[in-house]
């Protein structure tokens, strides 16, 4: 029986820069929560989320963002992108691709300033 996994949160510099590190941290994650079947599509979701948080957040560059990422259960994975921004992300061709990769995905507020953008993503299920 799979005991839930706890959470793993990081912070990361308002900066472009920060989009291939938190790539590669969730990359490790999806090998120890053995979710590789789904590790292209959660990378491209990821990459849009903080690359919307880096470019389109309105706060001081000293600010951090927060990424977190959840294993609720053994064929799925829930990413959320916290930045101090409250404005919500506009649609745009980034959120239509998280919506087509994701099973669902969402914007809500967040402890303290700011939002919380999510995506949970799934592994398909042998039939």
């Amino acid at each position: 029986m799979l005991t839930k996994s706890p959470a793993v949160t990081h912070r990361w510099r308002h900066t472009a820069r920060s989009v291939p590190l938190a790539r590669a941290e969730l990359r490790k994650v999806l090998a120890d929560w053995r979710l590789a079947a789904i590790e292209d599509e959660s990378l491209v979701a990821l990459s849009e989320l903080l690359t919307n948080a880096v470019v389109h957040a309105r706060v001081p560059r000293d600010r951090r963002i927060e990424t977190r990422f959840e294993h609720p259960d053994r064929d799925t994975v829930r990413i959320s992108v916290d930045d101090a921004d409250p404005t919500h992300p506009h649609p745009g061709r980034g959120l239509a691709l998280v919506a087509a990769l994701s099973s669902s995905w969402g914007v809500s507020g967040r402890n303290g300033v700011g939002k919380r953008v999510w995506a949970v993503l799934r592994a398909e299920r042998p039939a």
